[in-house]
């Protein structure tokens, strides 16, 4: 249209009009003031939300060394002191090490202690001493030393070998071993471990009474020995598959992988690396080079400390930020929710979700990317009807390209106090990788009872095309684990069942004598699992009979590969492995029965 001078007749014949329109508005906003009303335009304007601050310190309980600190063997057993035996204590740590060289120290971990280098390479952190984990606190017994992690440093032991006896929810992450690696306790005690991922072991590894445990793509220099389940995908030097005798379970390669995201610093800057996705991946991620993978600056997180709300971590995450769970308790009165593809949720030091009132912990939305890495879910008093959610019911979304990971993501119920949860962990979003978990319904400690911490199922997998790399799953009332996708792949199972069935009545599935461990459904078609167990102690009514440990359809797609089931000094007795397959358990010597494929 063309434009129209101002003295045109159609110009001038708009201004009667707009005049009248602002006359009337004029009119129409002084009414209220001729009734002694506050008009619109004397109104205070609204308050806008101020934005979440990114960045910031890493509060209280990040205790952060470089090699000029002085006094830091001094710290390292203060905080050891402190957390020796504080099982189910509220002490959180998190020991981070700048890059540099350490010498002469032996930072021994207690429980909800974390240590790290804040290099990019582990290679960059180099501790010239050991990092120990041992059991002298439990009279030489390693199974309850849960709850603490080394990452990203280069340690050459004072005699040679490290100690790391440990048991569950204890990842041995991104480490070169100058050296061998023990993973027994002193005395050779009882061990129940145990997970190591994307590490270098020069040395030999020697497990000794470690029962079972899970090496994803490292290198170790040799492996000493196996109990009864001894796993490996993509590990250099690994021994040869051989299950039963020895008990050793080897891939080549383990399928995908997204190893988990890391603190460090840039300068004086501190930035968290996202490691890149790998298909078939053999090895380390860090042994060429700099490792591959995306980088994010401190400031695009929202550092949260205990004492915020959910309602706080929920507006930095609408605002764009992601999430660092500096170490401590954080109870939630509403879930934490993830709308956002690509955002990541990093706790340090087991930083422990309490969700009140029977709320779930954290859900996600169906999107690519999301990264749930080092944090603790503790359930309630109140029954939460799941603890956690990665993607609503009916997420159909395909996610290979960029799959959601769950790695070192821990969930407890009981032991801290009464807690009760219906399912603990569901898997909606297919292509998830699950790395790394222990889900845990408590069977010492307070709050402990078959009611008391009632807690019907372990982990549901709904989703499509799901991997599972180290599952440690134990004790809830039914199932386990139940696994309704297709396609899902587990490399690596533990579980035990509940101790404290109070009768085989409490425990009947119909007409089936107990429940499995490890349940695929029915209407599954293709599923796969190697180096599955299952053990079983029920020291309240050792008459128990538990049909199997897993239980599967029938079919040439659903395949397992080097099953075992265990009853622990025959307290109860398993009839079969698998289905309607392998020997039934008998007697007190606690040896394994076994079957080696399926079907």
């Amino acid at each position: 249209m063309p434009h129209l001078p101002t003295d045109s007749p159609d110009s001038v014949r708009s201004l009667p009009a707009r005049r009248s329109v602002l006359g009337a508005m004029a009119a129409t906003a002084a009414a209220p003031a001729l009734l002694g009303l506050s008009s619109p335009a004397s109104a205070a304007p609204v308050a806008q939300p101020r934005a979440l601050p990114g960045g910031g310190d890493l509060g209280p309980n990040v205790i952060v060394f470089d090699p000029s600190t002085s006094g830091i063997q001094a710290k390292l057993d203060e905080v050891f002191r402190q957390q020796e035996s504080a099982q189910f204590g509220t002490g959180r740590y998190a020991l981070l090490f700048k890059p540099g060289t350490y010498n002469g120290l032996n930072a021994q971990l207690g429980f909800y202690t974390s240590i790290a280098g804040l290099g990019l390479s582990p290679d960059d952190t180099a501790i010239n001493g050991d990092v120990t984990v041992d059991a002298g606190w439990f009279n030489g017994n390693a199974t309850q030393n849960f709850w603490r992690s080394a990452e990203n440093l280069a340690l050459t032991p004072v005699s040679g070998t490290n100690r790391w006896a440990v048991a569950q929810a204890a990842p041995f992450r991104r480490m070169h071993v100058r050296g061998g690696l023990n993973l027994a306790p002193t005395g050779y005690g009882w061990a129940s471990g145990g997970y190591i991922a994307d590490s270098r072991i020069d040395g030999s590894v020697g497990p000794y009474s470690q029962q079972q445990w899970y090496t994803r793509d490292s290198s170790v220099g040799g492996w000493a020995n196996a109990v009864w389940n001894m796993v490996f995908s993509g590990v250099q030097g690994a021994p040869a598959q051989s299950f039963p005798n020895p008990p050793y379970t080897t891939l080549d390669t383990t399928p995908v992988s997204r190893e988990k995201p890391f603190l460090y610093l840039n300068g004086s800057e501190y930035r968290v690396f996202l490691p890149e996705r790998r298909t078939n991946a053999r090895g380390t991620t860090w042994g060429s080079g700099t490792p591959r993978g995306t980088s994010l600056p401190l400031t695009q997180f929202y550092v949260a400390k205990p004492g915020v709300t959910a309602a706080t971590l929920n507006a930095a995450l609408t605002q764009g930020l992601h999430l660092l769970l500096t170490p401590g308790i954080y109870h939630l009165d509403q879930p934490i929710q993830v709308n956002r593809a690509g955002t990541v949720v990093l706790g340090l030091g087991y930083a422990t979700l309490i969700p009140d009132n029977g709320v779930t912990a954290l859900r996600t939305a169906d999107v690519d990317g999301v990264r749930l890495a080092g944090f603790l879910i503790d359930a309630g008093p109140v029954n939460s009807s799941t603890l956690l959610e990665v993607g609503p019911t009916g997420a159909s979304a395909s996610h290979s390209a960029n799959p959601t990971t769950v790695q070192d993501v821990f969930i407890r119920i009981g032991g801290a106090g009464a807690g009760k949860a219906t399912t603990s962990m569901v898997i909606n979003s297919r292509d998830t990788i699950i790395d790394h978990t222990w889900v845990w319904r408590a069977d010492h400690g307070t709050g402990v009872g078959w009611e008391t911490n009632r807690a019907d199922y372990g982990i549901r997998v709904n989703g499509d095309d799901v991997l599972a790399t180290g599952l440690f799953v134990e004790h809830f009332n039914k199932y386990d684990v139940q696994w309704y996708g297709q396609r899902g792949r587990t490399i690596f199972f533990q579980n035990e069942k509940a101790y404290d069935a109070p009768n085989q009545a409490a425990i009947q599935n119909g007409s089936v004598k107990g429940y499995a461990a490890y349940k695929v459904a029915d209407s599954v078609t293709t599923h796969e699992g190697w180096g599955l167990g299952s053990y079983c102690y029920y020291n309240v009514d050792p008459t128990i009979v538990q049909h199997n440990g897993f239980a599967a359809p029938n079919t040439p797609g659903v395949k397992f590969h080097d099953l075992l089931v265990v009853s622990l000094g025959g307290q109860g007795q398993y009839e079969h492995v698998v289905n309607e397959t392998g020997a039934p358990t008998s007697g007190t010597s606690t040896v394994p029965s076994t079957v080696v494929s399926y079907p």
